[in-house]
């Protein structure tokens, strides 16, 4: 029997999967529903890797409801989600993090793709923005961010669908970079100095 890290990332590392699981984090999602959401995707797809997701345990199937002749389905996460435990992650080579990495960055530029295919796009009006920025923060001042960031979000991750509230993808990456370099005397510069 294959461990949980690799069963997860061979159901979850796929473009049409994370962005079935995405259109499911917002609460229950009937399969038509998940369909309105992923107009692109073709339905007889579109259900196989539902199927696929759900016989994984990234899934669950909350509810069925008959409707007409045939049960339609309510999909929503599991507890804890569809992502690795801190635990799996741990132990993911580096190897295992560079296909979680390049799946993570391959949903961004899909996702990013279909918003400048829309017939109109307006970056400031659609509150679209991109950048990066590099904080000097020691562990402490790094944890202290992190707690205040989740506070931040944490209250809204719960928010239902409703007329007038638009979904918002939000991506966050956290990693250390290479420090600035010395110079000749081994010194930081000084505008890095603390």
């Amino acid at each position: 029997m294959k461990d949980p890290q690799k069963r997860w990332a061979e159901l979850a590392l796929h473009p049409v999967r994370i962005r079935a699981l995405r259109a499911v984090s917002g609460g229950r999602r009937t399969t038509r529903e998940i369909a309105a959401l992923l107009p692109d995707v073709p339905q007889a797809t579109l259900y196989r890797h539902l199927a696929a997701l759900a016989q994984g345990g990234l899934l669950e199937v909350v509810e069925e409801r008959r409707i007409g002749g045939t049960n339609e389905r309510v999909y929503a996460l599991p507890p804890g989600g569809a992502t690795l435990s801190g635990e799996a992650l741990a132990e993911a080579t580096s190897e295992d993090h560079g296909r979680y990495f390049t799946a993570f960055v391959s949903s961004l530029l899909a996702e990013f793709s279909r918003y400048l295919a829309r017939e109109q796009i307006d970056l400031v009006a659609d509150g679209v923005g991109y950048q990066q920025l590099v904080l000097h923060l020691d562990d402490e001042e790094f944890a202290e961010f992190a707690r205040g960031f989740t506070e931040l979000v944490q209250p809204l991750i719960g928010n239902e669908p409703r007329p007038g509230r638009t979904p918002r993808l939000m991506a966050t990456v956290f990693m250390p970079v290479d420090p600035p370099p010395a110079d000749k005397d081994g010194m930081t510069p000084p505008k890095e100095r603390r």
